[in-house]
């Protein structure tokens, strides 16, 4: 969410000492190329969901330093007046490729790569990453919860609990992206159009001398479909009774029959239940149930599992929080600088072998089964490369290369799409419900066995036989080890 600030100096600070390092090295105009990937799905998961590019193509249009941004860094003392004039004009002039928003995304493979003047890609790996990991975390938490639902709705309940403004709207906007059908958050409807919608907290209930007397006054307001919060006393006593003497009493008499009750405590399985039964001997069958209080998906998928009768939940801290794996872990990693109009690969090796890159400017592709149409494995190639995709292809795990497997009936998509080109945006953004719905046709595309909470498979992400040689060739390079 952005306001009337510049974000330029949304940066870690050695983005600017490097930048000047660059400058004064007379490095201004060499191009660099990095990759924006992630290593280790959430939760334990099998995939992951690619959000917050629409935010980053924001910030990239309106990258500059105004008077204040060069006061504060002439202020500093290390930048000289050579440089700061350079900022002073500072545009993007570079081109981004990227998964679309609401693509279902593995450990390893680039999600985004920028290609551009390295002072400039250097100066913005802050602010693409913060929305990278934050956006991309919500989205797949949401993902999980709204699967772990089984076509019940979900709304997000939780800016209350976010990190910040910035991340409880931002926040709304994923959960949205990942699958829910709405949320809690105002502002979030007003930007960028999530459907927002609440009904009363136990407040309401409680500044009324009768429950009933509450529940009355909320129907006659709000007479179409009203949700009564039961449970500020007694949930199975008074709560429930009261309820269903509010909707016979004032919305039966106009022929309205729409309504629910939500339940925010106790045992929601024993509740539900005890619930479900009580509104249908007293002619409420049409009232829906739904449910919040500290969800997430196992405790989603357990209470149905025991028989909770739900028609919708709301689902707060532990999404907007992403409260069991609060960390995306997304880096913005070096692949290539251009020498004299030749891509050069670089490559990070470390004693970690997790750590160490993919080397060079790159393409990933998606191989999908013709015959079940579903999503088999990916491959990154090297960008020079064009693979015959019309030729039986043999992938092999790029750690345990000895396991191979031979596509003979399949089809293959590029996953990037070109979203700047020359600093100028070339890319049209779809609106949220459109990305909501690619999402979904996504996940779709997956094997139920990638989606699982528990022991996933693991998807296969392929390295080509071009690029794994390079990289090992780099590696034993690096390592002294001809």
């Amino acid at each position: 969410m952005q306001d009337e600030r510049t974000l330029s100096l949304l940066c870690d600070f050695y983005e600017l000492t490097m930048g000047r390092g660059y400058f004064a090295a007379g490095m201004k105009d060499k191009i660099a190329v990095f990759d924006v990937f992630y290593r280790q799905n959430p939760d334990g998961g099998g995939y992951a969901i690619a959000a917050g590019l629409e935010q980053i193509a924001e910030y990239v249009r309106g990258l500059r330093f105004d008077e204040s941004d060069l006061d504060y860094l002439r202020g500093k003392g290390i930048f000289d007046e050579e440089f700061l004039s350079y900022l002073k004009t500072f545009r993007f002039t570079g081109d981004i490729t990227a998964v679309p928003e609401g693509t279902v995304v593995f450990p390893g493979e680039p999600i985004l790569t920028v290609r551009a003047p390295v002072i400039e890609a250097q100066l913005m790996e802050t602010y693409i990453l913060l929305q990278v990991n934050h956006q991309s975390l919500i989205a797949t938490k949401a993902s999980r919860i709204v699967r772990a639902a089984d076509g019940r709705p979900v709304s997000e309940f939780g800016s209350r609990r976010a990190h910040g403004e910035s991340a409880a709207v931002l926040g709304a906007r994923a959960a949205f992206i990942g699958g829910c059908a709405g949320t809690a958050c105002a502002l979030s409807d007003k930007l960028y159009g999530v459907p927002a919608g609440g009904t009363m907290a136990h407040s309401w209930v409680q500044m009324f001398n009768d429950e009933y007397d509450a529940f009355a006054a909320y129907c006659r307001l709000y007479p179409d479909a009203p949700t009564l919060l039961v449970d500020t006393y007694n949930a199975l006593e008074s709560g429930i009774p009261n309820a269903i003497r509010a909707v016979k009493e004032i919305l039966w008499p106009q022929g309205r029959r729409a309504c629910a009750i939500r339940l925010d405590s106790g045992d929601i399985t024993y509740l539900t239940r005890k619930a479900r039964k009580m509104l249908d001997e007293a002619g409420l069958t049409e009232c829906r149930i739904v449910v919040s209080n500290s969800l997430d998906e196992r405790i989603i998928a357990e209470i149905l599992r025991q028989g909770a009768v739900v028609d919708a939940f709301g689902v707060g801290e532990r999404l907007i929080t992403a409260s069991s794996t609060p960390v995306f872990g997304a880096v913005y990693k070096l692949a290539a600088v251009v020498e004299n109009g030749v891509s050069v690969p670089k490559i990070k090796v470390s004693e970690n072998t997790a750590k160490i890159t993919n080397p060079g400017e790159k393409t990933v592709y998606r191989l999908y089964s013709k015959e079940s149409g579903k999503a088999e494995a990916d491959l990154i190639t090297l960008a020079e490369e064009t693979p015959d995709f019309t030729a039986p292809l043999t992938l092999f795990d790029p750690e345990v290369t000895w396991k191979r497997k031979t596509f003979t009936d399949y089809t293959a998509r590029p996953l990037h799409v070109p979203i700047f080109r020359g600093g100028e945006c070339v890319y049209e953004f779809p609106p949220l419900p459109a990305v909501r719905e690619y999402c979904r046709r996504e996940l779709d595309s997956m094997w139920g066995e990638v989606l699982r909470f528990e022991n996933p498979h693991n998807y296969y992400v392929d390295l080509s036989d071009a690029l794994w040689t390079r990289k090992q060739e780099m590696i034993r390079a690096h390592r002294n080890l001809h």
